[in-house]
């Protein structure tokens, strides 16, 4: 059953008691109910001129209401000396329409590499999709649009264009559901390189009529190509805010984690602490780990740029310090986890019952963070991935419970 959250109440109704921490262990504790018309379709333009909700003493959300700024003012909202972890994974055209010999009609999401030209993948319809069978793709410029539909195939006499990739299918993967799939890729060539023709930018399914360029899908930093969605807080940023920031001495590094599709799945064991993560592949280098250890030296504050910098940082340092990283984690922050690396964060506005929204509340307490949500949802502030974002100052989080 959904909790109702009662509009304007801030008082404090997150001190720690034993039906809380039952709560706080149990998936119906973080859900919420959202108007779909708070669901953002399409992303601020310019990308900086979002709402932020700035949540900076350890009673906002209790006793006290979140500050009301707009994203370009996060300048004069940080310190000098503040160092901004930003995740700089790019999204590849993940999303691949074709057909089987027998005409059907197949989409594939691909997930990750697990060999070369060997993917991980999601393929629709997949129950009767048996091993050994093909898949045949077209250029999606050569009207990829009849793909998404599920009639069938033209007849010989109206024929598709002639096929230039195929995948063959080796394997299930029970884990996601998903087929392994290994694709004929002419020589020298990867098939991250021909994504380009034959895939598309996969938006998130809560995103149903938006109107953006594969570029708004992205952030102005992206760089390592890998991941199937995008880190979306930080797509507020510009570089005009970027250099507003440099100006000010609030310094910049970058991680890579490549965004799964666990991003969009919500938790579905009912107590929270049994949970399996999906792993996801991150990096952390020498040069980002350097910088973090000096900005603590001289006190300043390390403020992660979404949930997946916040996994890669944590998710490196899980031997209790923080150390070059490169490889996968399956770490899974929900409250009562010991902070070893973050101070501060700038997230969006997450889904129910998901491992995002159980991270936020790690930070901050899980009732305190519905309770900020409730004020965003009476604010009409927009949610999830083009919508607003929210900043958590190190100085909100003294309170945990």
């Amino acid at each position: 059953m959904k909790q109702k959250l009662v509009q304007g109440n801030l008082k404090d109704t997150s001190r720690p008691q034993a039906k809380d921490f039952a709560l706080d262990c149990s998936v119906a504790g973080y859900d919420y109910e959202l108007p779909p018309e708070l669901i953002a379709q399409n992303p601020a333009v310019p990308r900086d001129s979002s709402r932020l909700l700035v949540v900076d003493s350890p009673t906002t959300g209790i006793e006290a209401a979140s500050l009301h700024h707009i994203f370009h003012d996060l300048p004069g909202l940080l310190r000098s000396g503040d160092l901004l972890i930003m995740n700089n994974t790019r999204v590849i055209p993940a999303r691949l329409y074709g057909h089987k010999s027998t005409g059907a009609k197949i989409q594939v999401l691909l997930l990750e590499e697990r060999q070369h030209n060997c993917w991980l993948a999601l393929v629709k319809p997949g129950k009767s999709f048996k091993l050994g069978a093909k898949i045949i793709f077209e250029p999606r410029e050569l009207g990829i649009e009849d793909y998404k539909d599920s009639s069938p195939v033209p007849s010989p006499q109206s024929p598709v264009p002639s096929p230039q990739l195929t995948a063959t299918v080796l394997e299930t993967d029970a884990a996601t559901g998903g087929r392994l799939l290994q694709f004929d890729v002419p020589e020298g060539k990867t098939l991250v390189q021909l994504l380009e023709v034959f895939g598309e930018v996969p938006l998130p399914p809560y995103i149903t009529t938006s109107e953006v360029s594969d570029e708004q899908y992205q952030t102005v930093y992206a760089k390592q190509p890998g991941a199937i969605a995008a880190p979306t807080a930080g797509l507020h940023f510009t570089p005009e805010l970027l250099e507003k920031l440099r100006d000010r001495k609030i310094n910049q590094a970058f991680v890579t984690l490549h965004v799964g599709v666990g991003t969009f799945r919500p938790v579905e064991v009912e107590d929270v602490t049994t949970h399996q993560m999906h792993e996801e592949w991150i990096e952390v280098p020498a040069a980002t780990v350097e910088q973090i250890r000096a900005t603590k030296a001289v006190g300043g504050r390390i403020i992660a740029v979404g949930t997946t910098a916040v996994r890669a940082l944590e998710g490196a340092a899980q031997s209790g310090n923080l150390q070059p990283f490169c490889g996968k984690t399956d770490l899974f922050i929900y409250p009562g986890y010991q902070w070893r690396v973050v101070d501060g964060l700038i997230t969006n506005f997450h889904l129910p019952r998901s491992s995002l929204l159980m991270l936020v509340s790690a930070l901050i307490g899980r009732q305190r963070l519905l309770n900020i949500y409730n004020e965003a949802i009476a604010s009409a502030y927009r949610f999830y991935s083009f919508g607003d974002a929210m900043l958590i100052l190190p100085s909100a989080v003294g309170v945990r419970s």
